[in-house]
């Protein structure tokens, strides 16, 4: 997505500072408290764009608090001025990349993680990118703890399917597997920008839902044991 910074936006983001959070490493383990409203649980969009996902389900939830991560702080101010136009006070911003996440949040800390049309990263080498790769579900997994889940959308077959087998090489289980969400009713979706100018191009939207397991907690500590070894230093 690429949006021009404008001459106001300084000016902007001061009017809705209140929603942005700059210095999200401090809340760590405090999210509950930076909401200004009281809230049940937690959960976190990654890559939010121009905000229409996360305030839609603010709106329609007000027990649950909502943070959303995007790179560009174009986007994060049209997101503000969305939740700050509807009064919103169970959403927050925070303008950073998805691999930070861990160092934001902790354990368990989040329930659910939703990732819409997130960049496929279509060539090869650039396969870590993908905020479906399985070192990414791990860091989710961290977030999440067993239970938690992942909500994913995308038009992109082929990320779709590359999806289904990193969910599978992690141990997560695997629902509500739909490849054509608009040709069922779903009155519950919420429809992105994105989405509804790709719909209207004849793309199909695929959606699943992910669910940590315990096999994939296992398979955390696993790997978090086998990075202390590998760190270890011998004299």
């Amino acid at each position: 997505m690429r949006l021009r910074r404008r001459k106001n936006q300084e000016t902007r983001m001061e009017a809705v500072a209140h929603y942005i959070v700059d210095e999200p490493k401090q809340l760590y383990g405090k999210w509950n408290g930076r909401f200004l409203a009281d809230v049940e649980s937690i959960e976190l969009e990654l890559g939010c764009g121009k905000g229409t996902f996360v305030v839609e389900s603010a709106l329609r939830n007000r027990n649950t608090g909502y943070l959303a991560i995007e790179r560009l702080p174009e986007a994060i101010v049209v997101a503000a001025e969305k939740a700050a136009a509807a009064a919103l006070k169970n959403v927050v911003f925070v303008c950073c990349d998805a691999s930070q996440i861990n160092e934001i949040f902790e354990s368990r800390e989040v329930s659910r993680v939703y990732i819409n049309f997130c960049d496929p990263w279509q060539k090869r080498r650039h396969e870590k990118r993908r905020l479906t790769h399985r070192d990414f579900l791990m860091r989710y997994a961290e977030l999440l703890g067993a239970d938690g889940d992942i909500h994913f959308k995308t038009d992109n077959a082929l990320l779709f399917d590359y999806t289904l087998s990193e969910l599978h090489a992690t141990s997560f289980r695997i629902s509500e597997i739909c490849r054509d969400l608009h040709a069922k009713d779903a009155s519950w979706n919420i429809v992105t920008e994105y989405e509804q100018a790709w719909t209207a191009k004849g793309a199909q939207i695929l959606r699943l839902v992910a669910t940590v397991t315990e096999s994939t907690i296992n398979m955390l500590h696993a790997r978090e044991q086998k990075t202390v070894t590998s760190d270890d230093t011998f004299f």
